[in-house]
């Protein structure tokens, strides 16, 4: 399989680890007959993926910052295939423990979830779709995301308390 059609396909099985928590919210929404008996978790998990609608938008349409190397004359940075997938990955490594209790199963999921995000790094490249430092900046973005989400949940935890 070539990269390129290899970072898609991680990019859509990162769709299906996000609608698997959609799937869990929607449960409890129903379950528990009321959003706010919805794990926040779960509740602030849009923050972060409305951010990176602004980041597309942004960097596509109102700053380009570079091109494609492979000549198409697109926007290039920050590639949005490795922030997707970063920031829905490093989501979901935060809030897995929450649901499965075995350590050993939330590491292994940890690892598959990291080996796919380097394997999208890597062949964002390799396909000649990206600079390295437009992955660079679309994991910079994730990893941002990712603190921000870790933050809003700690703080909201410790008032719960």
């Amino acid at each position: 399989m070539e990269w390129k059609k290899a970072t898609d396909v991680i990019l859509i099985a990162s769709f299906v680890v996000l609608a698997v928590f959609v799937i869990i919210g929607l449960y409890q929404w129903i379950s528990r007959r009321s959003l706010k008996k919805v794990d926040k978790g779960l509740l602030f998990m849009p923050i972060p993926l409305a951010i990176i609608a602004a980041i597309y938008v942004l960097f596509d349409k109102f700053v380009v910052i570079a091109t494609r190397p492979n000549g198409s004359g697109e926007s290039s940075f920050p590639s949005t295939h490795v922030m997707v997938v970063g920031t829905i990955f490093a989501l979901a490594a935060i809030a897995l423990p929450r649901y499965i209790k075995s350590k050993t199963t939330c590491a292994l999921l940890d690892f598959v979830m990291l080996v796919l995000f380097v394997l999208v790094c890597v062949g964002r490249v390799a396909a000649n779709m990206h600079w390295v430092t437009d992955v660079i900046g679309g994991a910079a973005f994730a990893v941002v995301f990712a603190i921000i989400y870790y933050c809003l949940i700690r703080k909201r935890k410790a008032k719960n308390e």
